[in-house]
């Protein structure tokens, strides 16, 4: 019998997003409840190479049913392209052990992202309407955004530059650092189990765009946020 997979989803008025609340990275978007999910369950396969990434075992099953747990309400971030608020399930305490699962789980987005990008040329096949961000662009914005989520939980550091591998790992440590031994939040600051997920939903979002803008046809939709 399969078990659902547990889901929230953040409503917007232009967008909806569903997010596995154990899965950090895996979450997307659609223009209703129904579309997000399905855009979740397809992403299971490009999801599954995350998990197996981090060691963690992931479902085959996990997208063929899903349980909503909570509905909330979305914002402007939500309707422009990013999920952006919590759920109430993000201030239930975590254990040692579902700490060290879900920040492998973002070590693992970052490889990936990583390797993506290794692979990719320079210039980006464009996405709808002839916008997106080339491969070296996007980088450096997902180098941004890391350093400014980082803020969230106490973590700064300057943003790293692209060509400078010993500050992005000095960042990267010092976030896995704050998700495995996080201190009292501050204020509008995230709660270790959101962080994890904003964080690696962010990166394996744009690797995953990058894929796709990288073959001469994609099957999945580009989110240039």
């Amino acid at each position: 019998m399969v078990t659902p997979t547990p889901v929230y989803l953040e409503v917007g008025s232009k967008k909806v997003f569903a997010s596995a609340l154990d899965w950090p990275g895996w979450c997307r978007a659609g223009k209703d409840e129904e579309a997000a999910l399905e855009a979740l369950a397809s992403y299971v396969p490009r999801y599954a190479s995350v998990a197996e990434e981090a060691g963690v075992r992931f479902p085959k099953s996990a997208g063929d049913s899903f349980d909503v747990v909570e509905r909330v309400k979305g914002g402007a971030t939500t309707d422009f392209g990013a999920p952006g608020e919590p759920c109430a399930a993000d201030q239930s305490e975590m254990t040692a052990a579902v700490r060290e699962r879900h920040t492998s789980l973002v070590r693992a987005s970052w490889t990936v992202f990583d390797q993506v990008a290794a692979g990719a040329p320079a210039s980006l096949r464009k996405g709808p309407r002839g916008g997106g961000r080339d491969r070296d662009k996007m980088i450096g914005h997902v180098l941004g955004a890391e350093a400014v989520y980082a803020r969230k939980i106490g973590v700064r550091h300057k943003e790293p530059a692209l060509g400078d591998p010993a500050a992005i790992e000095s960042m990267r440590a010092d976030i896995v650092e704050a998700l495995l031994h996080p201190q009292p939040v501050a204020e509008r600051g995230w709660l270790p189990r959101y962080a994890a997920r904003r964080i690696a939903w962010h990166v394996l979002d744009h690797a995953w765009e990058m894929e796709d803008r990288t073959e001469p046809e994609a099957e999945n939709g580009i989110n240039t946020v």
